[in-house]
């Protein structure tokens, strides 16, 4: 009788690799939510970048204020003698200065003392009271004035106490510079036998601000080393004496406390430094410089904010690929409205309407460009009517000031944007949870159904290979 060959008794089908790939196919729409959340993922992330670009053209736009367009400058022909700063609100012109006299403050000078560190008295506390005024009449000898009269200038007087615990040359210099009231003390050392020598200066300079000291006669050692009364008893000697700076202004005479003066020309602040033997000329004039450099400092901003919005929604024609926001209504929208209003004719800047006026115009590739020389010429003849082209009620810093503000509120167009982007976001979430959990069911189910068939298969196996050999004995 003729043998026949043995049936296999192996597994028949491979349970796993058959169901992970049903599921890599049952995973697909999955696969395609991921891809549209990345997308969307992306999408927001270039919003924010768009954000980032309107809110730093935002910034750069409210840093343009008027003062930028109408800045002054203040040139002296001699600016050993004074130096100048001219705000916008002065007027442009030439001004003659003559400065006889410089403002200063008063200071003092104690009698010296053996040692800056030694107990002066008895330490019996003892209040120091400092007054500021002006010294009338009287005649100065030698530091020390006679027949003068003080008339205090009404500022509050201020005290400290010298007791046992600061009764010292040191202490007492600490004690005035410590109560911060308008006095500097500091010791010099004369190098003679009593060498160490208090001394007083007025912080503010000007006649209204000499010194006046009592002491409540507590200790007489503290009242006989620094009670001064200019018009009384002088325990300290005069080194400097408090004076206003005086100087004339086209001719006419000025008298000030300090060497910085801030209304002798309305809108300037001159500082003082030197007399003068012949009148030093200063021009205020118009900062043109500081004009040129506001506007562009304007199309700079622009530029930068085009720029961004131009990146994010190209098309690259080499490689066939659009960048994440290309076609984007919202960024059309953006990129329109911005257009619109750099091209809107505004009202009210004298015989400027227009950027194009002042030589800022568009390029072929939507940016913004600056023609110096014409640029310059309008600075020279319409130094006013360029402030107003940029920061009037309808100038275009103004107006896209205000644009920049709408785009960016909580309901404007970023904003609507992002949010439906979040929105659709998080539906996606809900879709592939609700998806994840099917594919656990469909996954269990797959699983079952090929484990059974496995089973009855390998059962089949088994019963052909046995009737395999009942024949091959027969």
């Amino acid at each position: 009788m003729a043998t026949t060959t043995s049936a296999t008794t192996s597994t028949n089908i491979d349970v796993n690799s058959i169901v992970s790939q049903l599921m890599t196919v049952e995973r697909q729409p999955i696969t395609k939510l991921n891809t549209k959340e990345a997308s969307y993922q992306a999408k927001l992330s270039a919003y924010g970048t768009v954000k980032s670009a309107v809110s730093s053209f935002q910034t750069a736009l409210q840093s343009l204020g008027t003062s930028n367009f109408q800045k002054r400058t203040a040139t002296a022909s001699d600016s050993t003698v004074v130096s100048a700063v001219a705000a916008s609100s002065s007027v442009t012109g030439t001004y003659s200065l003559e400065v006889s006299a410089l403002a200063q403050s008063q200071k003092l000078v104690a009698a010296g003392q053996t040692s800056s560190t030694d107990a002066i008295g008895t330490g019996a506390s003892t209040t120091i009271t400092f007054d500021f005024g002006t010294i009338s009449n009287g005649t100065l000898t030698n530091g020390v004035y006679s027949g003068a009269s003080f008339t205090s200038n009404g500022a509050t007087t201020q005290s400290i106490t010298i007791d046992s615990s600061n009764n010292t040359l040191e202490g007492i210099r600490n004690a005035i510079n410590a109560a911060d009231m308008g006095v500097s003390a500091t010791i010099v050392n004369d190098g003679s036998g009593t060498p160490y020598r208090l001394a007083l200066s007025s912080d503010n300079s000007g006649i209204s601000n000499s010194i006046k000291i009592s002491t409540d006669g507590a200790d007489a050692a503290i009242d006989t080393l620094l009670a001064h009364d200019p018009a009384g008893v002088q325990h300290f000697a005069e080194t400097a004496t408090a004076q206003n700076a005086a100087f004339k202004v086209n001719g006419v005479s000025i008298s000030k406390t300090s060497n910085t003066v801030t209304d002798a020309i309305q809108g300037v602040t001159m500082t003082l430094s030197k007399l003068t033997t012949s009148p030093v000329t200063l021009s205020i004039a118009n900062d043109g410089a500081a004009v040129s450099t506001a506007v562009s400092g304007f199309v700079k901003a622009y530029n930068d904010l085009n720029s961004t919005l131009k990146t994010l929604s190209a098309y690259n024609s080499t490689t066939k690929t659009g960048a994440t926001l290309q076609g984007d209504a919202t960024v059309r929208t953006i990129q329109s409205q911005l257009r619109g209003l750099l091209a809107s004719a505004v009202t009210g800047a004298g015989s400027l309407s227009t950027l194009t006026d002042i030589g800022v115009t568009f390029q072929t590739d939507g940016s913004l460009a600056v023609n110096q020389t014409k640029l310059d010429s309008k600075i020279s003849t319409n130094f006013a009517d360029i402030a107003s082209l940029f920061t009037s009620t309808t100038g275009y810093s103004t107006t896209l000031g205000s644009w920049a503000t709408n785009v960016l509120s909580s309901d404007g167009l970023i904003a609507s944007r992002t949010d439906g982007l979040g929105r659709s976001i998080k539906d996606i979430g809900t879709r592939r949870a609700e998806l994840e959990a099917r594919m656990i069911s469909i996954e269990r189910r797959y699983r079952t159904q090929f484990t059974n068939l496995d089973t009855m298969l390998s059962s089949m196996n088994q019963t052909s290979t046995y009737l395999t050999q009942q024949l091959a004995n027969l």
